[in-house]
């Protein structure tokens, strides 16, 4: 697979090399998902896990792009396709989550998000995973399970980074899920996603 994706990949820049449109043409590399191989005893791709909700993301275009930037902003998949659109000088349908990632790009002072939020509802062809909704800020992430009398999670990011410390009980912690917990059921009634409907729990 990567070698056919890389080889894909090469295909698509090598034509644009001989077009001459290789200076002034973006080129967007990403996946849809991680994958769980193992890691927290999981197969599985539908987890608020680092491991499967980090993606690589790449971008190319001389023109707009210095060769070699990091960006470590939090930005999700549903900020590509207001990118696409603001690039084509289309504006946002008002309707469009997400957030065009070009003043990050061209390095421009901007207000963006400091958390993401992540959501999976349950399927009934794959029934080992719940319902479940995360908040994930740069440093912690707070997992919400729904509907099965389960454990949550959460966990400091900086002290833990493969997540192997469930502090959902550390009562130093607790104002914090508290406001994380809030946060999604804020986000979930702002967007129109009580409609299953879900009971606002803490």
């Amino acid at each position: 697979m990567i070698l056919s994706l890389d080889e894909s990949i090469g295909e698509v820049l090598d034509f644009l090399d001989s077009e001459g449109l290789s200076e002034s043409s973006v080129v967007i590399c990403m996946a849809d998902n991680g994958h769980l191989f193992g890691e927290h005893g999981l197969i599985d791709m539908r987890h608020f896990y680092e491991e499967s909700v980090k993606v690589p993301f790449l971008m190319k275009c001389p023109d707009l792009i210095g060769g070699g930037n990091v960006m470590d902003n939090m930005i999700q998949n549903i900020d590509v396709a207001p990118t696409i659109l603001e690039l084509a000088g289309i504006d946002k349908p008002e309707q469009m989550q997400g957030m065009s990632m070009l003043p990050l790009i061209k390095d421009e002072d901007v207000t963006w998000r400091d958390w993401i939020f992540d959501e999976y509802y349950w399927e009934n062809s794959l029934p080992q995973t719940p319902t479940m909704h995360g908040v994930r800020t740069d440093r912690y992430k707070y997992i919400r399970y729904y509907g099965i009398w389960d454990t949550n999670e959460f966990y400091d990011l900086k002290k833990d980074p493969y997540e192997m410390n469930n502090l959902i009980a550390s009562p130093e912690h607790q104002e914090l899920i508290q406001q994380l917990s809030g946060e999604i059921y804020d986000l979930l009634e702002n967007t129109d996603g009580m409609q299953i409907p879900l009971k606002r729990t803490g």
